[in-house]
């Protein structure tokens, strides 16, 4: 623990970071930063750090990010977090290569780095996040599967994705490929959208156009953006994606989208703050990756998602 603590008197503004404060004396300065503040999903994490915080009693946790999802941006909060005297990050990397110089500079200033949700190619600790292969793989048994219930066995299907470069939602894409593997059907190119969800829209409504009969979303705002398109479609066209929030689950239960894969974010936060007492303490921290696990949320089970 640093004897001291600096006061983050940066300013970042409301758009790129929320709750900084100097850390408290006697306490460990944990720094959660995720891609962005907008999606639940982040929402959810911070809840899941929050609470462990509050068991504790010993960890001051801040919650910093940038307003979109952006390399650049999130070096720089990486970088705010070190000079206000953080003594572990931990982070779910916007990309595996841009932010790696960042982190192995705060690792050389003594900072302990945790990844939750999406790791950088920089060796952390540990990493608590979605087997997102093996996930994106039951995404796409699950619309396969309702495929071939209503005697469906080939047509398009379009694939939106964040960007090239975030390896969680990359993995995803994968493993949904993979599942129409040896089969009749066409997976078209992945179109990015940046977790923008009226781009993604315009992209699933594109797809629609193509003559595609089912998209795939890897995370929330492609998610949403595939829901929203597929109720426009008049429900010509099927959605499968990625994340709960409030208007993912609404898009399940009125059937725009057949499934989603719900992560588990509030544990990823809850056990990653658990990880970093444990980290400052010199205790084992165990197995260096842990699969948080993922639900399959359908229109039957939706409510007890709520």
């Amino acid at each position: 623990m640093k004897l001291s603590k600096l006061a983050l008197a940066f300013a970042f503004g409301a758009a790129l970071t929320t709750g900084v404060q100097a850390a408290e004396d006697g306490k460990y300065s944990v720094f959660l930063i995720t891609m962005d503040q907008i999606d639940q999903h982040w929402v959810r994490m911070n809840d899941g750090a929050q609470k462990a915080a509050n068991e504790l009693g010993n960890i001051d946790l801040t919650w910093m990010a940038p307003d979109i999802k952006d390399d650049s941006k999130q070096i720089e909060v990486v970088n705010n977090a070190v000079a206000g005297g953080a003594d572990v990050i931990m982070i779910a990397a916007n990309g595996p290569t841009a932010i790696s110089s960042s982190l192995k500079e705060a690792n050389a200033a003594g900072v302990k780095i945790i990844y939750v949700d999406s790791p950088a190619d920089f060796p952390a600790l540990k990493t608590l996040a979605t087997n997102n292969m093996a996930a994106g793989e039951t995404a796409g048994k699950t619309l396969l599967k309702h495929l071939n219930d209503k005697g469906i066995t080939e047509g398009r299907i379009g694939i939106i994705g964040v960007n090239a470069a975030t390896n969680s939602t990359v993995s995803r894409e994968m493993g949904f490929r993979t599942a129409f593997a040896n089969t009749n059907f066409e997976l078209l190119e992945t179109q990015y959208c940046d977790g923008d969800t009226a781009k993604a829209k315009d992209i699933a409504a594109n797809y629609y156009n193509l003559g595609c009969i089912a998209v795939f979303g890897t995370n929330e705002g492609s998610t949403v953006g595939a829901g929203n398109a597929v109720r426009e479609s008049g429900g010509e066209m099927v959605g499968i994606g990625f994340d709960k929030s409030d208007m993912v689950l609404s898009l399940v239960k009125n059937g725009q989208l057949i499934a989603v894969m719900a992560q588990n974010p509030d544990v990823m936060g809850y056990e990653g703050v658990k990880t970093a007492e444990k980290a400052m303490k010199g205790e084992d921290l165990g197995e260096e990756y842990v699969d948080t696990g993922v639900s399959i949320i359908t229109k039957e089970n939706v409510e007890q998602f709520r």
